[in-house]
């Protein structure tokens, strides 16, 4: 696999300010540094600054008022915790010593199809980004992945190759979220998905469909399909805990 691009600027800035909102450093209402102060700070122009302060503002993280500066968003009082944490594959397979690999199988930009819910929920009648997966630990098949991603929450996957990087690693590395929300059910591999997994038709597998939101604009949907007897799901809780 090819070695990971160094995040670019402007996802430096907007990684740095997403995380002082999502640690709660920056409270909402709290007012974020004028953008001459970010030129400052990064060293760049005000076109970089600006461009990602409206992206922030359009992803409803920010709200930008003319001649008073920007300041965090105040957040719907129903936001939800994620039950389970979102892993990292390639991160989750090297770690148990086993070596990971990526295939992408197919990736289109295109409408949504109006037939599908999980299409219509993410953008409407808008534009997404498609793609199918198959993820490999020691050269074996460990899981298919069918991925949506919202090219108008996050313009900038339009432009990376998705062959050299994992979308599931690559957005977990440079795209904040605050919601999320998994589905988890249990299928038996078709003769297609049998083919991809070299397994026997009818193969038990562990599907886990799971959303992202940031506020309340959809980020990504997908459908993983893992071999059964090759992933496990672990929840800790203790006494007294709140759900």
């Amino acid at each position: 696999m090819k070695d990971k691009k160094a995040p670019s600027l402007n996802q430096r800035i907007r990684g740095d300010i997403e995380g002082r909102i999502l640690s709660g450093e920056w409270a909402p209402g709290f007012r974020i540094p004028y953008e001459h102060e970010l030129m400052a700070q990064y060293a760049c122009s005000r076109m970089t600054v600006n461009k990602v302060l409206t992206a922030l503002a359009e992803s409803g993280m920010i709200e930008r008022r003319r001649r008073a500066g920007s300041f965090v968003a105040r957040q719907p009082p129903h936001l939800e915790q994620v039950a389970l944490e979102i892993p990292d594959i390639a991160l989750a397979v090297n770690g148990r010593g086993h070596r990971y690999g990526f295939q992408l199988l197919e990736r289109q930009q295109r409408r949504a199809d109006p037939a599908v819910p999980e299409e219509l929920r993410l953008v409407g009648e808008g534009e997404l980004l498609a793609m199918r997966c198959l993820h490999l630990a020691d050269g074996r098949p460990l899981a298919l992945e069918r991925r949506l991603i919202n090219p108008g929450a996050v313009p900038e996957t339009l432009a990376v190759d998705f062959s050299a990087h994992a979308p599931g690693s690559w957005l977990l590395q440079n795209v904040s979220w605050t919601r999320g929300q998994h589905r988890i059910s249990a299928v038996a591999a078709t003769a297609a998905e049998a083919a991809l997994l070299d397994v026997p038709v009818g193969t038990a597998c562990l599907v886990i469909d799971r959303q992202t939101w940031r506020g309340e604009t959809p980020i990504t949907w997908v459908r993983q399909k893992f071999l059964g007897d090759a992933y496990d799901l672990v929840a800790r809780f203790a006494p007294g805990a709140k759900i």
